[in-house]
């Protein structure tokens, strides 16, 4: 007979126990992410305080997801399973990057250095994808890294290859790390790569022109 005194264990194993403190931290994760974006949209904490936040999350919930990938097929599957109403963070977690990459924070920092970092950061992916470059693991730290600087400049949420590099950045962020794009996905961003940095440029000319 059960003891109604008896506390009830959900392990018998170490194993067992570590896969439900796993599970606890991807749950802890997900609540703590829905948080940050909320406070973020109401201002009520800061770009400089809320990137730096987001990012640590982001990496936190790339580390443990992969400890509970024997038991959870899938973020989505898991927040469904645990009634988890949290739909900023599910974006988030699709997207894979904080929303001031995502979306441009109108900063306006086009100074000599981020224009030459933004430069070196578009050529070095595009020079990747013409070396056959095509895994989620060689393609997702280079396109992070080109749209954290791209996110910088005054009116880039208003050019046309934004939104198309945003897309690329959802779709590389969905597979696993070792999936690889297709052949006519690597042409296809490589074209996509080429408009946005010719926009890029002449958005600059026409700054500067004025």
């Amino acid at each position: 007979m059960l003891n109604p005194d008896e506390e009830v264990r959900l392990y018998t194993t170490v194993a067992q126990r570590d896969r439900y403190e796993n599970l606890a931290t991807l749950f802890g994760i997900i609540v703590s992410l829905d948080y940050l974006e909320r406070a973020y949209v109401r201002d009520s904490i800061t770009q400089a305080q809320y990137a730096p936040a987001c990012v640590r999350l982001l990496a936190q919930y790339k580390t443990i997801i992969k400890l509970v990938a024997d038991v959870v097929e899938s973020v989505e599957g898991f927040m469904a399973e645990y009634n988890m109403d949290y739909p900023a963070a599910a974006h988030r977690l699709r997207v894979g990057v904080p929303a001031t990459v995502e979306h441009s924070a109108e900063q306006g920092l086009e100074t000599g250095k981020c224009v030459a970092e933004t430069t070196q950061n578009f050529i070095t992916f595009m020079d990747g994808l013409k070396l056959q470059l095509r895994a989620k693991d060689q393609l997702h730290p280079m396109l992070t890294e080109l749209m954290s600087g791209y996110s910088r400049f005054k009116g880039s949420a208003e050019w046309e290859g934004r939104g198309k590099l945003v897309g690329w950045l959802i779709t590389l962020n969905q597979m696993k790390a070792s999936d690889e794009i297709s052949e006519e996905q690597s042409r296809q961003l490589l074209f996509d790569l080429d408009n946005a940095y010719n926009e890029f440029f002449r958005s600059l000319s026409s700054s500067s022109g004025r």
